[in-house]
Formats: structure tokens, sequence, C-alpha cells
């Protein structure tokens, strides 16, 4: 089978009618993934429900492999949240997401899953890692407290990965997106992230007329932002050409201010009040961003500005979810 790390032979993308399997398909991730397969010609796409595969649940998940048999899987599903969320139900988070990674992923090695990618999130790096985070900066600190049980879950998978890989010289591989935005987001007044909730409150001005928009803090936090749908493309790329042990940064490589996202939520949406600041707030972290040179090294880059990307999400957010 050759050496560990360099498991991968034929081209995934040549190999549109094999079973795939896509994990947590209707999410924010899981959706652009597919929409991205059956744009690029994948004939065969095996979808389930939460409803109709509960993957906590290990027995219904070794029987769905068993039956189904897919050669490729995409694990998108996840139990995901804000600050709140994490904070009320940490052992939901440990949990479940212990339990769906674990049962997808020894599930797909035992019933002959050809190559499967993992998807985690930035957050599983320390808190105060240097900036740029490079991939190298896993385990090198304390996590952020308010999300650490996500966190670990995460690590978990990353580790689980690569175990299997050393172990079985299977072809299991990781990807860590950046803040991601896009079609399918969460746009809820209390637990929604940063940009979605600025796309909401701006939206919200506009149609009730109000004067006057107040966002937290001084503007100045530097944040990274990766449309969904060039995560997709990514995860495409990954999946033809990344064989090795070590996870993969998925970001856009782009800084914005708070502030001037702000300002080009207001221009995109068109609320014409004011945009104020309250510096009484807190700021967060000052800055969080990626280093994704090792998948640009690669030869990937992505392809959507922040600005048509916001326009594309504030269109979909008009559309389908605000009544």
């Amino acid at each position: 089978m050759g050496e560990v790390g360099q498991v991968c032979s034929e081209s995934f993308l040549m190999d549109k009618k094999a079973k795939l399997f896509v994990a947590g398909y209707r999410g924010l991730v899981g959706s652009a993934i597919v929409r991205k397969l059956i744009e690029s010609g994948f004939e065969n796409l095996v979808l389930r429900t939460h409803q109709e595969l509960d993957l906590t649940r290990q027995a219904d998940v070794e029987k769905f492999f068993s039956e189904e048999r897919p050669k490729y899987v995409i694990v998108a599903a996840a139990k995901v949240g804000g600050i709140h969320a994490n904070n009320t139900y940490p052992a939901d988070f440990i949990a479940i997401n212990l339990q769906i990674q674990t049962n997808v992923i020894d599930a797909s090695y035992k019933n002959g899953v050809k190559k499967l990618l993992f998807l985690g999130s930035s957050c599983i790096y320390p808190k105060f890692a240097p900036q740029p985070i490079t991939e190298e900066a896993l385990l090198t600190g304390p996590l952020e407290p308010t999300n650490e049980w996500y966190a670990i879950a995460k690590i978990a998978g990353i580790k689980m990965c690569q175990a299997y890989r050393l172990q079985y010289n299977w072809d299991a591989i990781s990807g860590m997106p950046t803040n991601l935005y896009g079609p399918n987001d969460n746009f809820h007044p209390e637990n929604s992230h940063v940009l979605p909730a600025l796309i909401r409150r701006f939206h919200e001005a506009k149609v009730t007329g109000a004067k006057e928009v107040v966002v937290w803090g001084t503007g100045s936090p530097l944040r990274e932002f990766l449309h969904v749908d060039d995560l997709a493309d990514a995860v495409m790329f990954l999946m033809d050409k990344y064989s090795d042990l070590p996870h993969v940064n998925v970001g856009s490589g782009n800084e914005v201010t708070i502030k001037n996202l702000a300002e080009l939520v207001k221009e995109v949406v068109g609320f014409e009040g004011e945009l104020k600041w309250d510096p009484t707030k807190p700021d967060g972290t000052p800055r969080k961003l990626m280093d994704s040179s090792k998948l640009a090294n690669m030869g990937w880059k992505p392809k959507i500005s922040l600005r048509d990307g916001l326009v594309g999400t504030y269109k979909w957010y008009v559309d389908n979810y605000f009544q």
C-alpha cells in the first residue's frame, strides 16, 4: 500500500460515479459541499437527514455503512453554536460531537471507504496562539475556555484520522476552516456569529426605518472570513490532491476590521442610517487569522471576494430567512 501518509492514487475528481456520503448535508458547510459536488458532475450522492440517520447512534451508523458502502465520505456533521450555547450545554457539545465523528470515522474504515475528509474549526487552536495561526500551533497551549468542549471533540477527530492512518494506512485527512459565511448560515438574533448577526441587524433597521445601529466594541479587532462555497471548492481540492498525516488550514488569508466589515454590510444591505459603536462593550480577541500557506502552496486559493460573498449572502437571507 505504500508508505504511511501517501495512500491516494486514483483521482477523486475523475471518480464521479462513485458512491459518496456527505454527513451533515443540510448545514451551512454540508449544503455547500453538496452544491459543489452536483455542479462538478458527481452522480451518486448518499444523503440522510438527522431523522433518517442519527449519527450519534453507533448501531444505526454501522448498519447504514454496511448497507450503503460508500467509497468516499466527507464529515460536515457537528453540533455547533455560539458562546452562550457552549456555556449552557457543555456536555452536549463534547458528547454529541465525539459520538458523531467516532461512529462515522470507524464505520467508514470498517466498511471499506477509500478516503474520508473530516472538517473541524479554527477554534481548535490555543487562545493565545501566535498570529497568523499555523497548523503546528495545535496543542501548544490552553484553549479558549468558552468553547473548549467543542474544540476538544474536534481535536479528537483530527487525532482519530491520524491514528487510523498510522495504524491501518487508511486515507483519512482533516481540514480546518476559518470563520465561514454564506447561504444557509444561522441568522438567529441571539446565537449567530458576527457576520450574519450584522446582516440581520442592518436589514431589520432598514425595514423598520431605524435611525441608527449600535455595534458592540470599538470595531478594531481583525477577523478572517471565507465564503462557504470557497470552502466547498477547497474540500474538492483536498479530496483530489491531498493525502497526508497533518491537518490543513483552510482560510482566505484576508483580514478585515470589524469596523470595515460593519460598514461593508451596511452598504450591501442599503441601510442609510447611522452606524454607532459602543466602546463600553467588549471587543473580543484583537486578531484571529489562520496561516493557510500550506494549502496555497499546494495550488489552491479562494475565488469569492468579501463584497461579492456578502451580496449573495444578503440576497439569500432576504429570499429565505427574513419573514
